[in-house]
């Protein structure tokens, strides 16, 4: 366990090179920069994901060589597996926002020590909105401590998904009335839910160790659960880094909506 002083240095710079990747995303956004689409999936990505993730990597991977790199932007190097303390980076999550011109992204960040995050931080730089949390030391948005909401009903929660999801027909019983916001970014509906913001995130279909990781500390040092839709609690850094789906909310409603979706089969994988 590395001493108290040693992870008060990993989250200051954390912090410190998180703020800087936002000032360099916010010199791309809204203007007419490069965008392709990956051959292996076909999701979007910009110039400014490589800009940002070649900042982290070379801020933190610099400062850390130890330390083991996981980010949707880097090939994957399967020596991480050997790393006890691993950086897991989206240098921007909600790509398709960020190139939208929409505010509705961020650059999530985690420290994850033997597949748990230590240190999280999301930062959405088009509304300044910086959330951050260490373990065992609380939640924090711009410096001020967050909580989750204290909802404890489904119907008229706000609920962060994809709202057609609820209309599905195969759903045993209809979902009741819920105000239903989508966000491109996971990490930051989750960071919203986290703040109180929002109350709940659902999603049924596959996330991401760096869609997640940074998020899941956040979330649970302001109060909230976390976990696959079945309940499973997600460990990271591990050789498969896909995870297929999310639940997050305050424990009451966590567990209201876990009685509605956490019997449910998902499709096997297939990635």
């Amino acid at each position: 366990m590395p001493a108290p002083e040693a992870r008060d240095a990993d989250f200051a710079l954390l912090k410190e090179t998180v703020r800087d990747a936002g000032a360099l995303a916010m010199r791309f956004y809204m203007t007419d920069h490069k965008q392709w689409s990956k051959a292996h999936d076909n999701t979007p990505v910009t110039e400014a994901d490589i800009a940002v993730n070649d900042l982290l990597h070379a801020r933190l991977g610099g400062a850390r060589p130890d330390y083991g790199w996981l980010s949707e932007e880097t090939e994957d190097d399967s020596s991480r597996l050997t790393q006890p303390l691993v950086w897991v980076v989206d240098p921007i999550d909600g790509t398709r926002a960020f190139a939208k011109g929409h505010p509705h992204f961020a650059i999530s960040v985690a420290l994850v020590e033997d597949g748990r995050p230590v240190l999280g931080v999301i930062f959405n730089p088009a509304t300044d909105e910086f959330f951050e949390a260490r373990f065992g030391g609380g939640a924090f948005l711009n410096g001020k401590p967050i909580r989750v909401a204290d909802c404890t009903a489904i119907e008229g929660c706000r609920m962060v998904a994809f709202a057609p999801m609820f209309k599905h027909p195969s759903w045993p019983e209809p979902w009741p009335e819920m105000d239903i916001i989508d966000r491109n970014s996971v990490a930051y509906r989750i960071a919203l839910v986290a703040s109180g913001a929002a109350d709940a995130t659902l999603a049924l279909n596959g996330k991401n160790d760096w869609d997640l990781a940074a998020a899941d500390v956040i979330l649970h040092e302001a109060g909230g659960r976390m976990t696959a839709h079945d309940g499973t609690v997600f460990l990271y850094n591990r050789a498969t880094t896909r995870h297929p789906s999310l639940l997050a909310a305050g424990p009451v409603l966590y567990d209201k909506l876990f009685a509605r979706v956490g019997a449910i089969k998902l499709p096997p994988r297939t990635s």
